[in-house]
């Protein structure tokens, strides 16, 4: 038995942060699923834009799209759905045989609605319509002003993975905008059981960091910042509040460690997998952190019952001049800026690609 299952059975779900065509057509993703214990997926306009601007292997596929008449985020939209419902698909078993605790897929929302609630409760609808799929989460930022939409798309029926936490007080303003939408439903004689995940990012803290603190304060902010959320997570959990509405129908919103790829060059390869194995989570890595953990990962199962052990940590930083309240609110806004960036440059990078696809005679994709 390799890490990766070993890591599943100890009540984690390790999800690939990673989609494109060649994963697809290649049975990579198939395998993944097979053979390294891979039990869902994620996407963000940085990897599909990554994904489209290396080689043609979405040139077919565009050229159909502006056929039919489209451009812009409408083909972006097009494209990605092709993607996700096919890996939504070979998630599909897995999905059933959990009774959709795994095998979701997730798909964002535009960046550019982040200010604009109503709008982005609308395309989250659309999308998750059209994907047709009832294991795909369209995700939705949870910053300030995503948190109406949060609410409305979860009492709406619509599965959400809330992207871009990165604090515990983040993570709980998150799942109390999950819990209204659930409470609303259940009032309205509605069925509770809307599925969701909370992502919490970890690596950009220690990057954030790392010129800031002394040696032996390096690379421990992450790990610290995901062991304190996963305490509030046990303990919203707990409460009466989330037990009646468990006891009504509704099922937790697992917390997702998202970010898990480690980015000094100097720490281990496995640093924040090894270190947030925790049940009933998710870790969503890119493919170099899965096949790193899948070749010599290990286990560390030993935090999970050390909530002073993670404020202690998190105490240091404090005393070696880290604002964290304020570092969490400007690490979520960078976030977000980032996002639009990325989502920018896809769009450029599909003109682009449509451009030259419209002046080229037609050939097949490699």
């Amino acid at each position: 038995m390799n890490a990766t299952e070993r890591l599943y059975r100890s009540g984690q779900s390790l999800w690939l942060d990673n989609i494109t065509r060649e994963l697809l057509t290649s049975g990579t993703l198939a395998r993944y699923i097979r053979e390294l214990a891979v039990k869902g997926l994620t996407s963000n306009p940085t990897i599909f834009d990554h994904a489209i601007k290396k080689g043609n292997a979405y040139d077919t596929a565009i050229r159909e799209q502006l056929a039919a008449g489209l451009s812009g985020e409408q083909l972006f939209f097009a494209l990605a759905l092709q993607d996700l419902t096919a890996a939504a698909d070979l998630f599909r078993e897995l999905h059933e045989r959990t009774a959709g605790v795994d095998g979701w897929v997730s798909l964002e929302v535009s960046p550019l609605l982040a200010r604009d609630a109503g709008t982005t409760l609308s395309e989250a609808r659309e999308l998750h319509a059209r994907a047709g799929r009832p294991n795909l989460y369209i995700k939705i930022p949870g910053t300030p002003e995503g948190l109406p939409a949060i609410e409305e798309a979860i009492f709406a029926g619509v599965p959400i993975n809330v992207t871009l936490l990165f604090s515990p007080a983040q993570y709980v303003a998150a799942a109390e905008a999950y819990l209204r939408g659930v409470e609303r439903r259940i009032q309205a004689g509605l069925n509770p059981n809307v599925s969701s995940v909370a992502s919490v990012f970890i690596s950009r803290w220690d990057v954030a960091v790392a010129e800031r603190v002394p040696a032996q304060l390096v690379n421990a902010l992450g790990l610290a910042i995901g062991r304190s959320t996963y305490h509030a997570y046990s303990k919203l959990l707990g409460s009466d509040r989330w037990r009646q509405a468990f006891n009504a129908g509704a099922r937790p919103q697992r917390l997702l460690f998202a970010s898990t790829g480690t980015k000094d060059p100097k720490a281990s390869d496995i640093l924040y997998v090894k270190g947030l194995n925790a049940p009933l989570t998710v870790n969503t890595v890119p493919e170099g952190t899965l096949k790193a953990f899948a070749d010599h990962g290990e286990l560390d199962a030993q935090w999970t019952a050390d909530q002073a052990g993670s404020e202690r940590v998190l105490a240091d930083f404090r005393k070696a001049g880290i604002d964290l309240d304020a570092l969490a609110t400007r690490l979520q806004e960078e976030g977000a800026a980032s996002f639009v960036a990325s989502w920018n440059d896809l769009l450029s990078v599909i003109e682009t690609k449509s451009s030259s696809i419209r002046t080229q005679p037609r050939r097949a994709a490699s």
